[in-house]
């Protein structure tokens, strides 16, 4: 199955060894990349990328603002090729099995692009819980061997 992985970039290196293992099971996979470009275009990780734009976040004229919007789309991309998207729901922020905004977003493109939505963990107690259960996700509760083999 084509599966895309989605999830707060938080999650990057969790969701890079899901996909290994995914792929392990014969699944094709895409997640976001490991290293997004620069200032000047040099490759930065994801991590560094993304602390800068959450210090940014009030700063709409800071060069990560020009760029973010690609990024967005690459990823709705990836969404779009998949079978199926896998959503790496950790922690975060003291918040159990976190979906963000742009987690939300990726699910319904999912959703209406009649993908497959599976969550690796339970569905968060957030305040958009009932438009997650809307999207009617297949809840893993961890276990990648419940995504039926390609």
């Amino acid at each position: 199955m084509k599966i895309t992985l989605c999830g707060s970039v938080a999650f990057i290196h969790e969701m890079d060894a899901v996909r290994a293992q995914l792929e392990a099971l014969g699944h094709e996979v895409k997640m976001p990349p490991l290293t997004k470009p620069g200032e000047h275009g040099e490759p930065i990780p994801t991590l560094e990328y993304y602390a800068i734009k959450k210090s940014t976040v009030n700063d709409p004229k800071h060069w990560i603002w020009k760029q973010h919007d690609s990024a967005i789309r690459a990823h709705f991309q990836k969404v779009a090729w998949a079978d199926a998207v896998l959503i790496t729901n950790y922690n975060k922020n003291g918040v159990a099995h976190y979906v963000g905004p742009n987690t939300l977003m990726e699910m319904g493109l999912a959703f209406h692009l009649e993908k497959l939505i599976f969550l690796l963990h339970a569905v968060p107690e957030i305040s958009y819980k009932e438009e997650l259960l809307g999207m009617k996700p297949i809840v893993l509760a961890g276990d990648l061997h419940l995504i039926p083999n390609p």
